[in-house]
């Protein structure tokens, strides 16, 4: 372990530790969440998902940043998603169950409130299987877009407010990689299944811990850097 990795240990430690130990920050945490989830989403994911880019980073080159690696627009970047990945929670979460009952199954909308069951768990799993085969595959190519436009600016903060070359940075996707990793392996295989995991927790938890599986998610893109 280097000296590095003691200090993003004893950080995390310091910034976790006030939520177990003080009842009231906890509760200050729960209170804001609760009445200002869209906030909180861009809060939760330009910390956790950038850390997450970071720590793949870390794994590919040593080092949790560098010059070029625009750490700062990564984490405006996600934030931005994070927004967009709590609407999808609220679209998917509540439409599914009603085409569930539209299909036959009674009482979908409730069951997400109740205790664990196999029909909970089916429509859990069910919102799942719809928001990563519907949204996630958007959501990761755009991801990878502007990845690749803050590449293509040094990392540089004000390449936020510059205008991104959506068709030429498509064009630059590997997607032997996105397609027969990202989309086709970890969409499946990780993401289903842990989103499911996701659906069965109380709705105010929900978009924390999709912000949790960010930092997965950063070492997943390491992982398919490493492929590429």
């Amino acid at each position: 372990m280097k000296r590095n990795d003691f200090y993003i240990i004893l950080g995390i430690i310091i910034i976790l530790l006030p939520f177990f130990v003080f009842e009231d920050v906890y509760s200050f945490y729960t209170t804001f969440n609760k009445e200002h989830g869209i906030i909180t989403a861009f809060i939760k994911f330009a910390i956790l998902a950038t850390f997450g880019e970071t720590l793949g980073l870390r794994i590919k080159e040593g080092v949790y940043n560098r010059k070029g690696f625009g750490l700062l627009p990564r984490a405006v970047i996600w934030g931005f998603l994070g927004i967009t990945i709590k609407v999808a929670f609220v679209i998917f979460a509540k439409g599914t169950p009603v085409f569930l009952e539209y299909v036959g199954l009674e009482n979908a909308s409730k069951l997400l409130s109740g205790e664990l069951s196999l029909s909970k768990i089916l429509v859990a799993s069910s919102i799942s299987f719809a928001m990563n085969i519907v949204y996630a595959p958007v959501m990761m190519t755009f991801h990878k877009i502007t990845d690749t436009h803050i590449i293509a600016n040094g990392g540089n903060i004000n390449c936020i407010f510059k205008k991104i070359n959506f068709a030429e940075n498509f064009k630059k996707i590997n997607w032997d990689i996105q397609w027969g990793f990202v989309f086709k392996k970890t969409i499946p295989f990780f993401w289903i299944p842990a989103h499911t995991i996701t659906f069965l927790m109380p709705a105010e938890f929900r978009v924390l811990f999709a912000a949790l599986l960010g930092i997965a998610l950063g070492l997943i893109l390491a992982v398919a850097s490493l492929k590429n």
